[in-house]
């Protein structure tokens, strides 16, 4: 059986061999600091896999709180970069392990979590590991730590779909903000930097976190066996698409091809250029039946306008040596259904020519004079761009 030293030493070596970590510092201190000690109730195995671990779940079996896949967490890590003796306010406790990381990085940490039984396992799991310094709050994470403030670096360890005044307020000017933001259905990590009165995103990458609690800017559209997810600032409604699946198709197909590749750099296009631009997710089924076919049944863009949607479908090709191969289109229904379907092709297209994720943002508080000029949230407006 191997040791939890060789086990780790082999998760580390998987992820930074993967891309997630780039940097000496945060491999020394993912080498460093032991994971199964934050995860007591898992076994070795599981504890050095890189795979998230459920950490508490609700009575219906939905996963309320999990310790992230390691290579995210150092994806984050590397994200904030973080330097001896920084502030850092980390906004979720979770298990502890992110803030020992942390500690471990030279920095002064402050965790808070909503979660007593969160506090509670944290406040053990550092005891356990010999971790010293942290300062645990019991509190709502929306409100910061006042009481600690200014923060050098601020990160967030669960799916956001707002950035609160206090998060914008407690972060020092030059200061990181790290946070899994949600927006268009999709969710991205993004590293703002503060500038004055807004936060300017300086890197991007892909992830999914579970949502933060209270955290209601989304709605879902049911479509019988098909839903949508919506922000609130879009006029997507039941009434209006309650029966758009009962309308006939539109089919259009591209000549892109993908293999196992991610596609988000599609949903990146539309999220800046379509301002319809939603998560479709199917039951199995759905799909079974063909009601409809997302090219990844829950998690897939779509483009909702009045009473009309399109979304992003695909076409198994014949199997060859390298793998399964599909060429992607896109399903349209609705009276302008086939409108639609042609501007998702041609974001298609366009991101087929070098497969690429340029998406940018800007975060600035939402003002009367603000308010409408991007993806207007409850604090705050989120505006989007595409470089280059």
């Amino acid at each position: 059986m191997n040791t939890a030293s060789e086990l780790r030493n082999a998760l580390v070596d998987q992820i930074r061999d993967g891309g997630w970590i780039t940097t000496a510092r945060v491999e020394r201190a993912m080498r460093s600091v032991e994971r199964h000690l934050f995860l007591p109730e898992a076994d070795l195995e599981e504890a050095y896999a890189d795979k998230n671990v459920p950490t508490k779940t609700a009575p219906d079996g939905t996963c309320l709180s999990s310790a992230s896949t390691p290579g995210i967490v150092a994806m984050m890590l590397e994200q904030l970069h973080v330097r001896p003796g920084q502030r850092i306010l980390e906004i979720g406790a979770g298990t502890g392990y992110n803030a020992a990381l942390l500690t471990h990085l030279g920095a002064e940490v402050t965790t808070i979590d909503i979660d007593p039984d969160a506090v509670a396992h944290t406040r053990k799991a550092l005891e356990r590991a010999g971790i010293r310094g942290v300062h645990l709050v019991e509190g709502d994470g929306e409100n910061g730590v006042p009481r600690r403030v200014p923060y050098d670096r601020i990160i967030v360890t669960a799916g956001a779909w707002d950035i609160p005044p206090a998060w914008f307020d407690q972060l020092v000017e030059g200061g990181l903000l790290v946070v899994p933001l949600r927006f268009r259905g999709t969710t991205r990590s993004f590293a703002f930097e503060r500038r004055g009165d807004r936060l300017e995103s300086k890197s991007v990458k892909l992830c999914g976190f579970i949502p933060m609690r209270n955290d209601d800017g989304e709605h879902d559209i049911d479509l019988g066996g098909v839903s949508l997810r919506c922000d609130d600032d879009q006029d997507i409604t039941v009434e209006a698409l309650g029966s758009v699946l009962d309308t006939p198709r539109s089919e259009l197909w591209s000549e892109v091809e993908i293999g196992a590749e991610p596609l988000h750099g599609i949903w990146g296009r539309l999220a800046v250029f379509e301002t319809g631009t939603c998560r479709i997710m199917a039951t199995d089924e759905a799909v079974r039946s063909g009601r409809a076919v997302p090219v990844i049944p829950m998690l897939s863009p779509a483009i909702a306008e009045d009473a009309s949607l399109a979304y992003l479908a695909h076409r198994p090709l014949p199997s060859r040596e390298g793998g399964h191969r599909s060429r992607l289109g896109v399903i349209g229904h609705g009276p302008n259904g086939d409108e639609l379907c042609a501007r998702l092709l041609d974001h298609i297209r366009e991101w087929g020519k070098d497969r690429s994720d340029r998406i940018g943002a800007t975060v600035v508080k939402k003002t009367a004079a603000t308010a409408g000029r991007g993806i207007t949230k409850h604090d705050t407006v989120l505006c989007l761009d595409w470089k280059g």
